[in-house]
């Protein structure tokens, strides 16, 4: 019963992430064209790093492997440069009639949108099928 439930953490584990990817993919799509923050500089794309949450990972007692789970180790900046659009009548253009956009390109942010929302549905799937396992095996056992 402790693979089934080390099986069950580690979905609810991914489940934590992909709704941590989705929600920095929904905030970088809102500010696709936010040209001036607090500190005056145009909204950076911020993309999330995952690591592999290895507690409980592995049985020494026993000498097997177990399922290993994911966390989100951190959220960066993402450092490419930022985008230049020709539109002089912008407040925030620069001398030349350039506009500094955010380095975020909506088509990308929507395809990470998607692969995280499926890897969430994935993992509701894994762990409906693992309670549905867990009851027939009950029933089996009356």
């Amino acid at each position: 019963m402790s693979t089934l439930s080390s099986a069950i953490n580690a979905s609810a584990s991914a489940l934590s992430a992909e709704r941590t990817r989705i929600e920095v993919a929904v905030s970088n799509m809102a500010n696709a064209e936010s040209t001036r923050g607090p500190d005056g500089q145009p909204y950076r794309r911020r993309d999330v790093v995952l690591a592999p949450d290895r507690a409980g990972s592995f049985d020494t007692a026993l000498g097997k492997a177990g399922a290993v789970g994911v966390n989100v180790a951190a959220v960066v900046e993402d450092q490419a440069p930022f985008r230049r659009r020709y539109e002089p009548t912008h407040p925030d253009a620069d001398a030349e009639g350039f506009v500094t956009l955010p380095n975020v390109e909506p088509q990308n942010e929507m395809v990470d949108l998607i692969g995280a929302s499926r890897a969430y549905q994935a993992n509701l799937t894994a762990i409906s099928l693992i309670r549905d396992l867990v009851s027939r095996a009950l029933e089996l056992g009356r």
